[in-house]
């Protein structure tokens, strides 16, 4: 059993320690072997808590001892290094805040720590979460366990990397424009992008303020229900955490999707998408209808195709907002070889920011300048408004709404590096939840081989604001009459 631990999900492990058949530093001693044996070649963690993990294990022992466990008592879990841990190096995958160690946890870090959960580390991204492939990190690329010459996806393609290579049992990823659905496509795991709104985002180290939410990675659908269920709720130290109640996500899993209306979207399964790619999309909505889903095809969503350009005005304008902060004077990396404040100030972003930051700093600059706000910015707002208007009127008339999460399988490292544009539409099928605030997940579908080497692929589900139970519902009753979730990666 000891040798298998580390594949365990988080279900199976809180049963196990429940019943007192393993111990909390058993399961953490498992996980951090695994990462020891395989984390050089995948490059998951920034940063790994060996020590307080342990200790957090004792205590998570002791408490389970005395019939006080929590939800997630003794479950190790890895978490995107831009949620704020309080000891724990917080960097965002970028030399700025390669020094910084939180004075506090996050909600999300307060909520997992209630619970029970033992935190592993701190996993890779692209820098302040900028990216769909990791190799936009200050301090190594991710790989893909599928296959160690592809991408993981990103930014949060440390986190999906870690459950597919079972570094740990759970995970947290963030998600702006597609950067917890895409990498667990690519990774073959399951990742699910609540409402805006659902889960506070305080001690999320902001990218795109309206579009930025924390969600599970896991490696099942009943492990994204548990995570749901502790980190959901409201947040007054959130603004934009919204005060409604939080059901059992556990509940929608009845393995019964007689009735559920689902639409598939012309636009998220177009006919010149990857033949083999799409071909796995249709396998998986034909398995949700013969389990009793009433299946729609041909819907569309027309204003989709303006998603893109609509996310690079709003997320790029909102980052160049939210990174002034960094200035060499307050916190993180500060150049002192200037002959003046100013110099010193630009010598930090010069230094402490990397390529691909530093472009979209410049973009939302250029965008909310005197003369081109209402050309861009504004403009942008507008066609938010119009794609939220959209979805809601496809909700009328279906629970969930289907098709692929990425064009692609994972692609090699360094395949699209030099062409920042190819590198966006990785997301073109994902961004259009986070323009609109509402919930989506990746699914383990199938796989395509591609040079000898079989690639996850994940069908992404949508639903209305707040209906996450829905998207749960129909994963959950895919999930246990196929078996792509239990597929591991060769390691």
């Amino acid at each position: 059993m000891s040798e298998e631990l580390h594949r365990l999900t988080a279900h199976e492990a809180r049963d196990l320690l429940s019943r007192r058949e393993v111990s909390a530093i058993e399961l953490t001693r498992a996980i951090l072997d695994q990462i020891a044996a395989v984390d050089d070649r995948i490059g998951a963690y920034l940063t790994v808590a060996n020590e307080t993990a342990l200790a957090q294990a004792a205590e998570e022992d002791e408490a389970i001892a005395n019939g006080e466990g929590g939800l997630l008592a003794g479950v190790p879990i890895s978490v995107k290094d831009n949620m704020c841990t309080k000891g724990v190096h917080t960097t965002c995958g970028s030399l700025m805040l390669e020094n910084f160690v939180p004075p506090y946890d996050g909600h999300v870090i307060g909520r997992l720590r209630d619970a029970g959960a033992v935190l592993i580390g701190k996993t890779n991204m692209d820098e302040f979460a900028m990216g769909s492939s990791v190799e936009h990190s200050a301090f190594k690329p991710a790989h893909n366990p599928w296959a160690l010459d592809r991408v993981p996806g990103g930014s949060s393609g440390g986190s999906a990397a870690a459950i597919a290579a079972d570094e740990a049992i759970i995970a947290l990823g963030s998600d702006t424009g597609g950067s917890i659905r895409q990498p667990a496509s690519l990774c073959g795991v399951v990742g699910f992008k609540p409402t805006y709104g659902r889960v506070s985002r305080y001690g999320l180290v902001a990218f795109g303020s309206s579009l930025d939410q924390i969600g599970p990675i896991t490696k099942d659908v009943r492990d994204c229900a548990l995570l749901l269920n502790v980190i959901s709720g409201h947040d007054e130290r959130d603004a934009t955490s919204v005060p409604v109640d939080v059901p059992d996500f556990t509940e929608a899993l009845t393995g019964d999707i007689k009735g559920l209306r689902v639409g598939v979207v012309d636009e998220y399964l177009p006919d010149n998408v990857d033949a083999d790619v799409r071909a796995v999309a249709e396998a998986a909505i034909g398995e949700l209808e013969g389990l009793g889903a009433t299946v729609e095809r041909g819907l569309s969503l027309p204003n989709t195709k303006y998603s893109l350009a609509c996310y690079y005005i709003i997320a790029p304008s909102e980052a160049s907002a939210n990174l002034a902060r960094y200035d060499g004077v307050k916190y993180g990396y500060s150049y002192q070889d200037g002959d003046s404040m100013w110099e010193n100030m630009d010598g930090t972003r010069q230094h402490g920011f990397g390529d691909e930051v530093k472009r979209r700093i410049m973009l939302g600059t250029y965008a909310l300048s005197t003369g081109y706000y209402d050309a861009y910015y504004l403009k942008a707002l507008k066609v938010r408004t119009l794609l939220r208007r959209e979805f809601d009127e496809a909700f009328e008339r279906f629970d969930v709404l289907a098709g692929l999460v990425s064009p692609t399988p994972a692609f090699l490292l360094g395949e699209k590096t030099d062409n920042p544009f190819e590198m966006y539409l990785a997301d073109i099928f994902t961004l259009p939840a986070n323009i609109a605030g509402i919930p989506g997940m990746s699914l383990p579908a199938g796989f395509v081989e591609r040079d000898g080497a079989l690639l996850p692929v994940g069908l992404q589900l949508l639903a209305k604001p707040f209906d996450e139970a829905s998207i749960l519902r129909a994963a959950h009753a895919y999930e246990q009459a196929t078996n792509w979730h239990n597929e591991r990666a060769p390691m």
